[in-house]
């Protein structure tokens, strides 16, 4: 069995980064309930006729990078590629959208067969908010306020915003033939997904990362010169509100998104520090899937964010430091080794973190130990602490000695010395700031 390793493009996320991911996980769950989002759990496995029908089947998703497998009923089953279509499913099948609004949140791995690189694996994570039975530009507003708040959470500062207007599927259709017959004169000049995006989905061609393509774009129609009457009021009346608001923005008329299901309002959060893959959150309006998918006409709008692009992002950054231990017990002899059990239950009741010594060892290894385990204090324990019904408190990473306490004020005193220690960390780190 020796040699076995994961899955290409799927990982592992070890102990020393997992810190990471819960600090921006209870930072996402903490912005998002701020805002009446309630959390929604999702199933990983979905029936391939979803997203087929939901996304698109000319898409690059379904086309080339979904998980898809036929169970032993012969059913067609994919690994969800993305989170809107199970989110509404889930809605529509559980009568969520029945004459009600609803925020709804989700975090979760999603899976899609694409070559591996910075910021994107074939198993990656996002948190995705919908925000299901509101037509007016406000709730796409509130969305962007939203992720705005968030980066300032997190302490980032070089997401840009940019949004942009894809019409009514009447207006999107009379685009999608102005800018066909504009691509077809350069049809030389365009790459090859572009020529053959030309046929099944050329809206993405505006957003190719080739340089020739963008070259050629630079004179195609504008989307925004095709809005319907509404699209425009709608796209019009976003704009005011991020003003008032104080976002900046940047209106760019070749954002589109990769997913059929979208219409008017849609934007992007990109940043120049993750190299090609720069979009950290993106989303907009898709006011006809829910109807796409079975349900009553309802409007809806969401986001999602790359978590993994997030994380790289904060990294090298100020991060808050992992919870360390706050105690290591270390005991020699068996009836000092129940009195330190005993003794770490009550320190964890009164809300340290703890870890307790396993195995032999002598004073001095397991000190060693104690050390190594980052704990802020030592408390030992051996026969003569047993005799005066005691414990010995020993620092470790400040100055000052060991002082033998009471057992019945060792929970005071380690509260005390735990206490000055984070005032001090926290002077040093502004100090530093």
């Amino acid at each position: 069995m020796s040699g076995l390793q994961a899955v290409r493009g799927m990982n592992d996320v070890l102990p020393d980064q997992t810190h990471a991911w819960q600090d921006l996980e209870r930072i996402l769950k903490e912005t998002f309930a701020a805002y009446g989002y309630r959390e929604i759990r999702l199933p990983i496995l979905e029936k391939t006729e979803l997203f087929a029908r939901s996304i698109g089947e000319e898409t690059d998703i379904v086309s080339k990078e979904m998980y898809t497998f036929d169970d032993r009923n012969g059913d067609s089953l994919t690994l969800r590629p993305e989170g809107t279509a199970s989110c509404v499913r889930a809605g529509i099948q559980h009568g969520l959208f029945h004459n009600q609004q609803q925020r709804l949140w989700y975090l979760g791995p999603m899976f899609r067969y694409e070559r591996p690189q910075r910021g994107r694996s074939r198993q990656f994570h996002q948190a995705g908010v919908e925000a299901v039975g509101w037509p007016g530009p406000d709730i796409d507003a509130e969305l962007i306020v939203l992720t705005s708040r968030l980066w300032r959470a997190l302490g980032l500062t070089s997401p840009e915003l940019q949004i942009n207007s894809l019409g009514n599927s009447a207006s999107r259709a009379a685009y999608r033939e102005q800018l066909v017959e504009y691509l077809r004169e350069f049809a030389d000049h365009l790459d090859p997904d572009s020529v053959r995006r030309l046929e099944t989905n050329p809206l993405r061609i505006l957003d190719s990362k080739d340089d020739g393509t963008q070259q050629v774009l630079t004179g195609a129609p504008s989307i925004l010169d095709t809005l319907d009457a509404e699209s425009r009021a709608h796209f019009d009346g976003l704009c005011g509100l991020l003003d008032s608001c104080g976002i900046a923005y940047q209106i760019n008329p070749q954002l589109v998104r990769g997913l059929d299901y979208y219409n008017r309002s849609v934007f992007e959060w990109v940043t120049g520090e993750l190299g090609a893959q720069g979009t950290v959150c993106a989303g907009g309006r898709y006011d006809a899937l829910v109807e796409q998918l079975g349900g009553r006409s309802v409007p809806a709008t969401g986001f999602a964010i790359g978590l993994e692009r997030i994380v790289d992002l904060v990294r090298g950054e100020y991060q808050a430091p992992p919870r360390g231990l706050d105690v290591f017990v270390v005991s020699l002899g068996e009836p000092a080794r129940r009195a330190g059990l005993a003794l770490g239950e009550r320190l964890r009741d009164a809300g340290l973190a703890v870890q307790q010594h396993c195995g032999e060892g002598g004073w001095k290894n397991q000190l060693k130990r104690a050390d190594k385990s980052g704990a802020e204090v030592a408390v030992l324990i051996g026969d003569d602490e047993i005799a005066d019904n005691a414990v010995t408190v020993k620092p470790l990473r400040t100055p000052g000695g060991q002082q033998s306490v009471p057992v019945s004020d060792v929970v005071r005193t380690l509260n005390e010395l735990l206490n000055k220690e984070k005032r001090g960390f926290m002077i040093e780190r502004e100090n530093h700031g």
